[in-house]
């Protein structure tokens, strides 16, 4: 079929379904002559199924459902006086006027030339031509087939003749120029008879001159699209039960253009009589300010719930305190009693003793004495028992539990939880947090014992306390290793080791490489060059495979600032130890991790973003410790924890470090100028060079003897690391005239290490340095036996660990379904402290609804295609910039998460499940607004469905947005994107198969259809005109949604590809 065959369809449509609603009247109405209805209702029973087959296979991309339909355009039985009158009027000749198929196809046919354009007039017939123009021809005028048969049933491939007769068409009815035959008008259209205005020489209403060779007007002369046959559509005001009554609104009513009944106005007392349409301003306004008490409620309350939850469970947590300090006070009261008591009962026995070796005198003495004693003893063991007794009874009063036991030695018992009894609930917050506590008050005990230990001491008191230390030691030893960018080379020749149990730091001059030195040996060298080894325990296993038990904290303060300490604690506690750990072994981990990092004061307390002040930065920086030290990592790296902390702060960081070393842990840190005091907390020091070399690698206590060996010293008052980076800065120049660029190759030498060979040249320039190295060898020990000694020491004591190193994959993280729980409960904290954006995304939603809706006003012959089109791009641009935040402000705390081993996938689907809110809210905002400032014919309901399924859709594209792009581009691409789909799906010249991949053409056809089928009777025609030429079809609406849906999966599954594929910029 070709274009301007099939433009013409939708107008064909149209009449076709009038013939075939008239035969269903004729069969229905109650014929005032049955003789003479007889044979028409044959011949129309006949029409009836023709023209059903015809609508049913070729003309269905307008027509919803033809029952309805047609019984909305042509379903007169509720009235049929106007057919009664024109049957009286034609005195039985009704049926010989009506129109063929045939003459059906011809009008419409003549209507628009192969072009689409409008032909004023219709195309030559038998009946109307040159040579043959009766009076039927004229419009509003209708003539009959003669005395013979009712042409209905005849032949349908040819116009009947039709002259005879002619007479002015019935009311109720058009008769077109250039046909004698007559249609019935659509219901929702006013066809009175024609009155001849004689000033203009027109016929009011419908602008066609008077007839020639009369004195008055026919009837209606034709029924088309709004824009031809507007006059025939019953006017706005007034509504039209039939095609010949035309009767006013009444009050508390409104009638639309083109109504057949008035409708109910929601406030009766805003519509008088003649009401055009219902003024739902005011009830926009309504919900505006409803809307904005919402918004204002939501902005001032929004932390208060979590406020509340945090005030319990703080309560909770100053009761355990409070009673596990009370308990070890008791223990230390009855620990000194029974001190007391043994030191008296000694110096009895002595006392006993001496009197045996006196005179019998004084032997008679005795018992004086020995009743002193005794009354001395007790009063001091009174006092210590009242002492332990009101202790004790002080605990018992808040909570008859205990959380701490005292052995018949004296020490210090962690009591265990008693198997809850069945049908009782478990333990308590406070329960868990005396059992927390008790832990941590025991340690700072034992502490207290054992200051300074080292890790020789540690595996002693391990021993004699029959403790094992349950964390997988590693030990790191990197062997030639050398990384490279291009042509650069950042590392060379990088050999040495980090053990287990050992604070390590790594110091050097700016530029010498220390945060790459850092990330070789985490194994993050994508996009290097790496030459090398890194091996794991001794085997060349690569150290990514052990990253569930490896702690790396970033230079930056990588934390959410919208959660508070102890949220960003818990988060990473739960996420990243082992899921077969109890509840109460993390509260116990978190909470010593916030003891030893002397985090208490502010662990309510938001971190802080750049918008909102929280902590303090030297807070910040030990909270972004204490995320890797919850984990309990077996190898911690840390990158210049102490940068910007003052120096009691920076001890205290070191000591929660040397406890970590204390449990095993391989600890390795870059800091920048430490103080001495700071200095000498270290065990070992890795001392880099520019270019990338070692300088030195071994316990910080032997560095000055080596350094001494090559001649340099370190003057008094001076801090060591201080004096050694301003030589390798070449700031200082050492006096024994070394070269700083020669300190690596005397390392090298020093340790029987391979020297590169781009570095063989500087070898033979050392010269004579070279040649007083070598002699030296033998007789001084700068080559570090002390060193080497050392660890072969510490090596033997952890060989049993190490030789049968445990399967460090062993550790069961929770897999993605309890993380995504995790994450979910994390997103939904951020969501509600972050509740005053998300109204202020809600307000401009509001806001933009309402001046769209004011100025896009419902226009019924476009079914409000500009107001939706406006809707759209407002709507993708605003939702897409909301969601950029989803990703876009949390990439480097996912980067960090991800590099941990925690899943990507759970993180993507919490923020997208709490995003959902979002999504389903947004398109009642703006609804409320833009429904009732716009007042569209089609339902809320309806329109909510369309506008969910595009804000899903949009939303997945922000995703893609927010992750592949960074934020500048992203906003960019967010503000454009809209407008340019929006205008691609609406214009005529764009082809078909690019609109179909736009989703901004399923939108909009997704809104027309439920606004067109609100448009029924005499709009049919205009329906079925627009939905053409949109090249719509309103059968497609559940497909419009299917599509949108989709598009926002499909986008969503590129976003998460992209999350996984794309490597930090």
């Amino acid at each position: 079929m070709r274009d301007d065959e099939r433009l013409l369809l939708p107008l064909g449509l149209g009449l076709l379904v009038v013939l075939l609603s008239l035969a269903g009247v004729v069969r229905c109405q109650r014929t005032p002559a049955p003789e003479l209805m007889a044979d028409m209702v044959t011949g129309l029973n006949g029409l009836t199924n023709d023209v059903a087959r015809t609508i049913s296979s070729s003309f269905s991309m307008c027509i919803a459902n033809s029952e309805d339909d047609w019984n909305g355009a042509f379903n007169y039985t509720s009235d049929l006086g106007f057919v009664q009158d024109c049957l009286n009027e034609t005195q039985g000749d009704m049926a010989r006027r009506l129109c063929t198929p045939k003459e059906v196809e011809f009008y419409f046919q003549s209507l628009y030339d192969k072009k689409g354009e409008k032909n004023l007039y219709l195309h030559t017939n038998i009946n109307c031509n040159r040579s043959s123009w009766v009076q039927g021809c004229e419009p509003g005028w209708a003539c009959s087939v003669g005395s013979g048969p009712v042409p209905i049933d005849g032949n349908k491939e040819k116009i009947p003749p039709r002259t005879s007769t002619c007479r002015r068409c019935c009311e109720g009815f058009f008769c077109p120029r250039g046909l004698t035959c007559m249609l019935p008008c659509p219901l929702g259209s006013y066809c009175p008879r024609a009155t001849a205005n004689f000033t203009t020489g027109l016929c009011d209403p419908y602008k066609y001159q008077i007839t020639p060779n009369t004195t008055g007007c026919g009837g209606a002369d034709t029924w088309a699209d709004f824009g031809t046959t507007e006059d025939m559509f019953c006017p706005a005001g007034y509504y039209c039960p039939t095609p010949t009554k035309k009767r006013p609104c009444t009050h508390g009513h409104y009638c639309r253009l083109g109504s057949t009944t008035e409708e109910k106005c929601i406030i009766k007392r805003f519509c008088d009589d003649n009401t055009k349409n219902e003024s739902t301003a005011i009830l926009g306004a309504c919900l505006v300010g409803g809307l904005f008490v919402l918004l204002v409620i939501i902005y001032n309350c929004s932390g208060q719930f979590l406020t509340i939850r945090e005030k319990r469970k703080a309560r909770s947590r100053e009761n355990a305190i409070q009673l596990a300090r009370q308990q070890i006070k008791a223990h230390e009261g009855w620990k000194a009693a029974k001190q007391l008591a043994r030191k008296h009962v000694s110096g009895m026995q002595s006392h006993i003793s001496r009197t045996f070796s006196r005179s019998r005198r004084s032997f008679r003495q005795q018992p004086d004495g020995l009743q002193e004693a005794p009354l001395f003893m007790g009063q001091e063991l009174s006092d210590s028992a009242a002492f332990s007794a009101g202790g004790t009874h002080e605990i018992s009063e808040v909570n008859p539990s205990v959380a701490v036991d005292l052995s018949s030695d004296g020490g210090i018992v962690a009591g265990k939880d008693r198997a809850a009894p069945k049908g009782k609930h478990r333990s308590t917050n406070t329960q868990i947090f005396k059992y927390a506590y008790g832990e941590i008050e025991k340690e700072k005990v034992r502490q207290e014992e054992n200051k300074n230990l080292t890790f020789t001491g540690v595996v002693a008191m391990v021993t004699e306390q029959q403790r094992e230390i349950t964390r997988p030691l590693l030990k790191v030893e990197f062997k030639h290793l050398t990384l490279s960018l291009g042509k650069k080379k950042l590392l060379r020749s990088i050999n040495g080791e980090l053990w287990p149990g050992r604070v390590t730091a790594v110091m050097g001059p700016s530029g010498a490489g220390k945060t790459t030195f850092l990330n070789a040996v985490t194994g993050k060298v994508a996009g290097y060059k790496v030459s090398g080894s890194v091996l794991v325990n001794g085997r060349h296993d690569n150290i990514r495979s052990y990253k569930k038990i490896i702690g790396f904290v970033p230079q930056d303060d990588v934390v959410h600032g919208n959660l508070t300490v102890e949220e960003n604690l818990w988060f990473s506690a739960k996420c990243r130890l082992s899921a077969t750990a109890s509840h109460r072994h993390k509260v116990l981990t978190v909470e010593r991790v916030i003891d030893s990092l002397d985090l208490q004061g502010v662990r309510s307390s938001l971190v802080g973003t750049v918008e909102k002040r929280g902590i303090s930065g030297g807070q910040r920086k030990r909270v972004n410790v204490g995320i890797e030290m919850v984990m309990e990592p077996s190898l911690l790296i840390l990158d210049e924890p102490t940068s910007g902390l003052d120096s009691s702060s920076s001890q205290l960081l070191l000591r929660a470090l040397r406890h970590e070393a204390l449990e095993g842990v391989n600890v390795c840190a870059v800091v920048h100028q430490p103080s001495y005091t700071l200095y000498n907390m270290f065990d070992d020091l890795i001392l880099l060079a520019k270019g990338g070399f070692i300088v030195y690698n071994g316990p910080v206590k032997t560095v000055e003897d080596h350094f001494r060996t090559l001649g340099i010293h370190v003057p008094e008052r001076v801090n060591p690391p201080d004096h050694y980076i301003d030589i390798l800065e070449g700031i200082v120049k050492p006096e024994s005239g070394i070269n700083a660029k020669h300190l690596p190759l005397h390392w090298m030498l020093c340790n029987g290490y391979e020297v590169p060979n781009d570095m063989q040249d500087e070898l033979k320039a050392m010269g004579e340095q070279r040649t007083y190295i070598g002699s030296s060898h033998g007789s001084t020990p700068h080559c570090l036996p002390q060193v080497r000694h050392a660890f072969a020491v510490e090596r033997d004591r952890i060989e049993q660990h190490l030789s049968k190193p445990k399967d460090l994959s062993s550790r069961r993280t929770p897999g993605v379904i309890s993380q995504y729980k995790y994450y979910l409960g994390r997103v939904t904290k951020q969501r509600l402290r972050e509740a005053r954006l998300l109204s202020v995304d809600f307000l401009i939603l509001g806001l933009a609804g309402i001046c769209l809706g004011t100025i896009a006003k419902l226009s019924d012959p476009t079914f409000g295609m500009p107001g939706y089109i406006y809707t759209i791009i407002a709507v993708s641009l605003l939702c897409k910039i909301a969601a950029l935040r989803s990703f876009s402000l949390e990439r480097l705390q996912y980067w960090r998460e991800r590099e941990s081993g925690m899943s990507s996938l759970a993180y993507f689907l919490a923020r997208d499940t709490i995003d959902h809110f979002s999504t389903v809210v947004k398109p009642i905002v703006y609804l409320s607004m833009f429904y009732y400032f716009n007042n569209p014919r089609s339902s809320i309901a309806d329109n909510y469905i369309v506008l969910l399924a595009l804000v899903y859709c949009v939303t997945g594209i922000g995703y893609t947005f927010a992750i592949c792009f960074n934020p500048g581009s992203a906003q960019l691409c967010s503000a454009l994107i809209p407008v340019v789909l929006t205008l691609l799906s609406t214009q005529k010249n764009t082809p078909e198969f690019l609109k179909r991949l736009t989703y901004a053409k399923w939108a909009l056809e997704g809104f027309i259809i439920v606004n067109a089928k609100r448009y029924p009777g005499v709009w049919l025609i205009t329906r079925c005109g627009l939905l053409f030429n949109s090249r719509f079809d309103i059968h497609h609406y559940r497909l419009c949604i299917l599509v949108l849906f989709m598009y926002g999966l499909f986008f969503r599954i590129v976003a998460f590809a992209a999350l996984i594929l794309l490597k930090k910029r």
